[in-house]
């Protein structure tokens, strides 16, 4: 590992990330997809609650994907190539960071493997080392939906950063307030509430000055996680990671909707994404607190 290099120029990925948006944006490569928002309150978290306005775009997406996937032979992979109109910056050896073509928040990142490994593997030190390399220049959330259970869409290893804050009014992360609650046993804390199975610690900001050190320092916390929810590496069942400079979260998986609606990492953020008026009521019904609980593990 101490021979991987860093690519990318400290200072530079914020301007990269805008000016290839715009470009993005004029040739038609991003697909934004537009929504609507709502808080909803329960447990004293005030949920984000994006409600969709036009999914054709992605679906018709979806369908171009399946049948190349069916003339070919071979599942379609958006990553092998990545499309270049939506490439932002090389981070290192291992990693490339590209626009999320269909993004429903604003300047949605991806760090995408440059060689496939399958989207359930064990995050990696390099993995962790990209993600502090952006994290320096780009102040933001970063987050994993380990395997289809957990919100996944892609086989093809990527994380993800959207910047902060999520909403323009109130936390920056609906969840914070929760953080200021952490118990404590040793580096690992629980938070109490949060009712369903997970792990919490703490990360040191000043490791955007050195994103080997951070990379090293967070697998470490990482894999102690994963031990403290009772996931093997080994045989490694679906979860959630989401990462700030300031924090770490790991919330295991049991399933991936709710009725009809899907929960990503973003949803243990306290953002949750809603197609139609229908699912957006049936949250309402059931509160937002109660739709993680289920599709977590108590």
């Amino acid at each position: 590992m101490g021979q991987q290099k860093i690519l990318l120029q400290p200072g530079t990925l914020w301007t990269s990330v805008k000016e290839r948006t715009e470009h993005a944006l004029q040739c038609g490569a991003l697909l934004s997809i537009p929504t609507e928002f709502e808080f909803v309150e329960q447990d004293g978290v005030r949920f984000l609650v994006r409600i969709l306005s036009n999914l054709n775009r992605k679906k018709a997406a979806k369908e171009k994907q399946e049948k190349q996937s069916a003339s070919s032979g071979h599942e379609f992979n958006p990553f092998l190539p990545y499309e270049e109109d939506l490439f932002v910056a090389d981070i290192s050896d291992t990693h490339v960071c590209i626009l999320n073509k269909f993004n429903v928040v604003d300047y949605h990142l991806l760090i995408i493997t440059r060689a496939f490994e399958e989207q359930e593997s064990l995050l990696t030190l390099e993995d962790f080392t990209a993600m502090w390399a952006c994290l320096a220049d780009f102040d933001g959330l970063g987050f994993y939906n380990s395997g289809k259970i957990a919100g996944a869409s892609q086989r093809h290893k990527h994380l993800q950063l959207v910047p902060l804050p999520l909403a323009s009014s109130g936390s920056q992360i609906p969840i914070e307030p929760l953080l200021r609650e952490a118990q404590f046993q040793n580096s690992i804390a629980t938070l109490p509430k949060l009712p369903f199975l997970h792990a919490f610690a703490p990360l040191n900001p000043q490791w955007v000055e050195s994103p080997f050190l951070g990379g090293e320092a967070t697998l470490a916390l990482y894999r102690t996680l994963l031990e403290a929810v009772g996931l093997n590496p080994t045989e490694l069942g679906a979860y959630n990671l989401l990462m700030t400079r300031e924090w770490m979260l790991i919330v295991p998986r049991s399933q991936e909707h709710f009725h009809t609606i899907s929960v990503n990492s973003l949803g243990f953020a306290g953002g949750l994404l809603v197609k139609n008026a229908e699912e957006m009521q049936l949250l309402k019904d059931q509160g937002p607190m109660t739709i993680l609980k289920s599709v977590a593990i108590s």
